[in-house]
């Protein structure tokens, strides 16, 4: 008897990721109602069809990319302030542009951000903006699975603390759980150095009473330390501790300066932490201790950052530049494998969103969040070691067909949920 799906992929080579090393020469993946139905060998695949069929011919099937860092309106702001570090990046050059940009605008960037993510294998992503709004609604309308966040900053002012907190409560009750589940939020203080112990304080505990997750900058540059230390007599992840703030429902972007004990703490109290190796090179911020912090037990997961300090969103340049600055940092060439990078794109980074029983690795039961990625290219033959090449070799420009929640929102290269040529336009539009 035949059971028909939505969707079967067939003759595909899958990298499930989970379990650790698992590898699928020629099989095929059944999607139904959002989520993966079955997949296996193509001799397994017995009586199904598909009501749309895909071939996954010379394609590796991966789990979407996660990127736990990235302020996705910033595409708007590509290759703004190149040069500076990041205090005078932030004051001289970005800042005093992002103040310009009306929730509009705030919609377009972030629709190019999300065509640039799709077009390169993304399916996640976590931000942290203004005007949070406009990033929800084009999240609403490209397909895109996010955890979005508004950043707040008081700078020490009691009203302008009142002023931040009521719209990120606000935001959440606004949007949590829109889009079928695809859009949550997040509790977000922009950082230690910009955000009062009071604001701190008010951020832990409304994210414990809505039981959502806190989304913060931290340890960024040697400068930012300093700035804490003066200020507290404590190092930043010190200072949280003092608070009280970190706990597993902390995601910590960056984490470039940590002290040994600082490492442990963040590994005892169950951060994540998002690497953004692209970022912290461009702004001569630093090199993260990754392999410390994954020996220490932190789950470690990477970003990109946004499109100012990257300058782009492709998932797959970060994990090798992540590999290739522990190698270098460490002299050491089994500093972080490739499988490493591969696992802090997917599932780790679901493991710290709290949501590794739904994305993060190819399995039966969880929602269809999907990638495939072309291998009969050039770079990526001949096909020695898959994991390898595709954290060493491939780039976004390799990926063809991008699933979310079940939805094609790209097959064989072409886009589906949004207007390219209309997204790249407006865009264009708006140089600021």
């Amino acid at each position: 008897m035949r059971q028909e799906v939505d969707l079967l992929i067939k003759n595909v080579m899958i990298l499930p990721v989970v379990p650790k090393g698992s590898v699928i020469r020629n099989g095929f993946i059944a999607i139904s109602d959002g989520k993966i139905k079955d997949f296996g060998p193509m001799e397994k695949m017995s009586n199904l069809v598909g009501k749309e069929v895909l071939s996954g011919k010379g394609m590796c099937a991966l789990p979407g990319l996660i990127n736990t860092h990235t302020h996705a309106p910033m595409t708007l702001l590509r290759g703004v302030g190149d040069g500076l570090p990041l205090d005078k990046w932030l004051k001289e050059a970005i800042w005093p542009r992002e103040a310009r940009l009306s929730e509009e605008d705030i919609y377009w960037g972030t629709m190019l951000a999300c065509l640039e993510m799709i077009m390169s294998g993304t399916t996640c992503f976590v931000d942290m903006y203004l005007k949070e709004d406009g990033v929800a609604k084009a999240v609403l309308d490209s397909g895109l699975r996010a955890f979005l966040s508004y950043g707040m900053i008081d700078l020490g002012s009691e009203e302008k603390r009142e002023q931040e907190l009521k719209i990120t409560r606000d935001f959440v009750k606004r949007w949590h759980g829109a889009g079928e589940g695809r859009i949550r939020c997040m509790i977000a203080p922009h950082a230690p150095y910009t955000c009062s112990k009071e604001l701190l304080l008010a951020s832990k505990a409304m994210a414990d009473e809505m039981k959502i997750m806190l989304n913060i900058h931290l340890s960024e540059t040697k400068t930012e330390v300093q700035k804490i230390k003066e200020l507290t007599g404590m190092r930043p992840v010190e200072y949280l501790e003092s608070l009280n703030f970190l706990g597993p429902n902390v995601l910590a972007a960056h984490c470039v300066w940590l002290s040994n004990e600082e490492i442990r703490l963040l590994a005892k109290r169950g951060v994540s932490v998002s690497h953004c190796p692209s970022s912290n090179a461009k702004l001569g911020s630093g090199i993260a201790p990754v392999k410390e912090l994954i020996s220490e037990g932190a789950n470690v997961t990477i970003g990109t950052d946004g499109c100012a300090s990257n300058d782009d969103l492709d998932m797959f340049e970060e994990m090798r530049l992540a590999c290739f600055l522990q190698r270098v940092r460490l002299l050491d060439p089994t500093a972080m494998k490739a499988l490493d990078a591969l696992e802090m794109a997917t599932i780790n980074a679901a493991h710290a969103l709290k949501i590794e029983k739904e994305i993060g690795s190819i399995e039966k039961g969880k929602k269809a969040d999907i990638i495939l990625v072309n291998l009969d290219v050039p770079r990526l033959v001949p096909l020695n070691d898959l994991v390898s090449n595709l954290v060493f070799s491939a780039s976004g420009n390799n990926v063809k067909s991008v699933i979310v929640n079940g939805r094609l929102l790209m097959k064989n290269g072409k886009v589906l949920s949004m207007e390219e040529d209309r997204v790249l336009k407006e865009a264009c539009s708006r140089l600021l």
